[in-house]
């Protein structure tokens, strides 16, 4: 009997694994048999996922990502006693709802680094061949605000716009290193964010409305783990380039 999604033995870097999607994804993955690499700027949270993990190789490193020059130091020291990366994840990220006449520079500025900034720099360094294991699988957690508009959110929608078509270009640099790059697009997943979302909004009607559009509900952060997960094995060896919609039926309107 195989299994196709089996990740045993593979070292999956993690960003944002300190609570909602990615900590979802981390947990699940370790479940599968990966060793994560958990990076995300709060320590406390990050041991809390650590301990939530199935036995393995974990670690955590606490980090802000919008320190951008930061980020190099950081996967070097994840991969100085020789550790070779298989996989990486970028699911740090930042939401804010400001009508656009209100928007600032630095919002935008703010929004940018740590949702796409960062993921060209994490990009970068896990291309290295010194720091992955001859290829590997990259995996964005984007937004189907890449494809579809939202009142006061232009600039996360801008953000997920930028991940997703970084992503197809980055695939045709990347095929030449044996590495694969893809996104997932969720649809509303029970997280802070959209925990936040519902209080912005103050609609006590809110979540049947959200039904008439996202026919199957609200998602959980373990519905867009599995499809990150499956984009990191081998099940996915020919899928580049492109992004994964787990949006519970939304963009079927």
């Amino acid at each position: 009997m195989i299994n196709p999604l089996d990740l045993s033995g593979k070292n999956i870097l993690v960003t944002g694994a300190s609570s909602g999607i990615g900590k979802g994804i981390a947990i699940l993955l370790s479940k599968i048999g990966a060793n994560i690499i958990m990076v995300a700027r709060n320590e406390e949270k990050l041991k809390e996922t650590c301990n939530e993990l199935e036995p393995g190789d974990h670690s955590y490193y606490p980090l802000d990502l919008s320190n951008l020059d930061e980020i190099g130091d950081m996967v070097k020291n994840v991969c100085k006693d020789g550790r070779k990366l298989n996989g990486l994840v970028h699911s740090a990220g930042i939401s804010l709802t400001i009508p656009l006449q209100y928007l600032k520079m630095d919002d935008l500025k703010n929004i940018m680094s740590i949702n796409f900034y960062s993921f060209v720099e994490l990009v970068k360094h896990f291309s290295n061949r010194k720091y992955n294991d001859n290829g590997g699988s990259i995996v964005a957690i984007s937004s189907i605000s890449s494809k579809v508009g939202a009142k006061g959110l232009s600039a996360y929608c801008a953000s997920k716009g930028a991940l997703e078509s970084a992503v197809r270009a980055m695939a045709l640099d990347l095929s030449a290193k044996n590495i694969r790059i893809n996104a997932v697009a969720p649809g509303m997943i029970a997280t802070q964010i959209y925990d936040g979302l519902k209080d912005i909004v103050n609609n006590k009607d809110f979540e049947s409305d959200l039904k008439k559009r996202q026919i199957m509900g609200v998602g959980n952060p373990e519905d867009v783990a599995y499809a990150a997960a499956y984009l990191l094995s081998d099940a996915a060896r020919f899928i580049t380039g492109t992004s994964l919609v787990v949006d519970g039926g939304y963009l079927a309107h």
